[in-house]
């Protein structure tokens, strides 16, 4: 059972998934927050699998909730919830430790593919989007002028590092497969160790790591 905490200052918007979630066995609403000292109050209190999160709220925003949450190093993920797909705070929000972003009017079957997703350990945005997206606002919210040396790269071997940089521009695994001559069972091993190796919580986390380790650069 996949257990989920609402976080939106909106009572028709937290009363629409409620209904949605409360539909299918296989979820469940442990809560409702809304504002985000709140959602911050009931994620350490309840430790659900995932925490839904308008990034617009009062008080203590979705962004520096997202932060606090990711910060304690606990199971719960958070999935970013925007009403625009170019918004500038779901990128903050990804770099604070959020696991992907969805639109609110998403389809329902699509948020609850991606609340699984994300329970599981994936992310919600695929890679390719992700490295579109991010390079929409990677000027304002991603990698400085001169990145600084990240440390985590050390603990990388060549291959690894050639798979995150094909991580950060956005290929997938069989794309990664076809580039480095590997079987895609390998490459799925070698995403597995980066991820580990980097502190990635999954693509998305890795994508920003390398952006912000120069290693990408966005598009101009």
């Amino acid at each position: 059972m996949t257990t989920i905490l609402i976080a939106d200052d909106q009572p028709l918007q937290r009363m629409g998934f409620r209904m949605l979630l409360d539909a299918t066995p296989t979820m469940t609403v442990v809560g409702e927050a809304d504002n985000g000292a709140q959602a911050i109050r009931m994620a350490s209190d309840l430790s659900p699998d995932v925490v839904l999160m308008d990034v617009r709220m009062p008080g203590v925003d979705g962004i520096e909730a997202t932060r606090r949450i990711a910060a304690t190093g606990g199971r719960t993920r958070v999935l970013i919830l925007t009403t625009f797909d170019l918004d500038e705070y779901a990128y903050a929000g990804l770099r604070a430790g959020a696991s992907g972003f969805l639109l609110k009017d998403a389809h329902p079957d699509e948020l609850l593919a991606g609340i699984r997703a994300v329970a599981s350990g994936d992310a919600v945005v695929s890679p390719r989007l992700t490295r579109r997206l991010l390079d929409a606002h990677a000027h304002n919210v991603l990698a400085p002028d001169t990145p600084p040396v990240d440390p985590r790269l050390n603990t990388l071997s060549p291959r690894e590092r050639e798979v995150l940089v094909a991580i950060g521009q956005g290929w997938t695994n069989a794309e990664i497969a076809e580039h480095l001559v590997l079987t895609e069972s390998t490459v799925k091993k070698h995403v597995g160790r980066v991820l580990a190796k980097v502190g990635a919580r999954d693509r998305v986390q890795a994508v920003i790591v390398a952006y912000d380790a120069g290693l990408v650069t966005p598009r101009s």
